[in-house]
């Protein structure tokens, strides 16, 4: 009999994510599988749990909660021999990378899915010696957004975050970043430098429109040091989905970026507080097989 391992932050989704494990147990039952419930206690939980299901040999893991938890569950299949099929049940503020591959936010349609016999090979990139399966930003920006706290996360949603980037932009608060991409090198003041591997990022789904999950590249935003009248018109470009042509925005696409400072500039990885600099990315084609709707 195949096996399957549900991965749980009771938290989650205003601690809503234990009433729905009868039903994804339902599901994967009426497929056949034997099933094991993890709920995750603290950080680091969720990628221990995925260690243990991929060298069990697992057939599939479940991740049912937030974009954090998705990322603690993605760095439990890095660099394993056997990697499980994922399943996906968004439970969380944002629920960036549920959006990107077109899962259903509501939980209870995210669940049906589970029953699809469709999947998509999806990208995964590595930073320094983690995964990640999103966005890593690094700046002042990413700092505040690390900060945003989970009574404005549950009220205002993807706005927590866009509230808390507008306000240290209009600060005007740049570092002295130096990337390099594929043998060129950029230098020069910046607020926020964005690494995307999808289209959705803070919530906002028009970041890099063109970003699909399994193109191979990593999409790349250098804000400039902005103005107070600047800042506004980066906004507006950000709400209509065309921030990459906007004249105080660099955007290149890349296999591998590295990202120095001579400030201590720490990063925000898939919407959790991450490393300092310097960091490193590089990218894992089409690394981790995702169930996704039947077409």
């Amino acid at each position: 009999m195949e096996q399957a391992m549900i991965i749980i932050n009771p938290t989650s989704g205003k601690e809503e994510g234990p009433a729905y494990i009868t039903m994804v147990e339902e599901i994967l039952s009426a497929q056949g599988y034997e099933i094991t419930v993890n709920e995750t206690q603290k950080a680091g939980d969720a990628t221990s749990f995925c260690i243990a299901a991929c060298e069990e040999g697992y057939e599939l893991v479940v991740s049912i909660g937030g974009d954090g938890t998705l990322h603690e569950v993605i760095n439990g299949l890095g660099d394993q021999p056997h990697r499980p099929k994922l399943g996906i049940i968004p439970l969380g503020t944002v629920n960036d990378f549920a959006r990107a591959i077109g899962l259903p936010l509501v939980p209870e349609e995210a669940i049906k899915a589970l029953a699809s016999s469709s999947t998509r090979a999806v990208d995964a990139g590595r930073l320094n010696d983690r995964l990640f399966i999103n966005v890593v930003a690094a700046g002042a920006i990413a700092e505040s957004v690390s900060s945003v706290s989970s009574e404005d996360k549950s009220k205002l949603g993807a706005l927590a975050y866009f509230k808390e980037g507008i306000k240290e932009l209009t600060g005007n608060t740049a570092h002295h970043l130096s990337i390099t991409h594929d043998g060129e090198v950029w230098e020069g003041d910046s607020p926020l430098f964005i690494a995307a591997l999808t289209n959705s990022v803070g919530g906002f789904e028009r970041l890099a429109p063109g970003a699909a999950v399994d193109d191979g590249l990593i999409h790349c935003f250098i804000l400039k040091d902005l103005t107070i009248l600047s800042t506004l018109t980066v906004s507006l470009s950000l709400l209509l989905g065309n921030l990459n042509h906007h004249k105080d925005v660099i955007y290149f696409t890349a296999r591998s970026v590295t990202v120095e400072s001579s400030d201590i500039m720490r990063t925000n990885v898939d919407g959790e507080e991450g490393p300092a600099l310097p960091i490193r990315l590089s990218l894992l084609p089409r690394y981790i097989e995702v169930i996704v709707p039947e077409p």
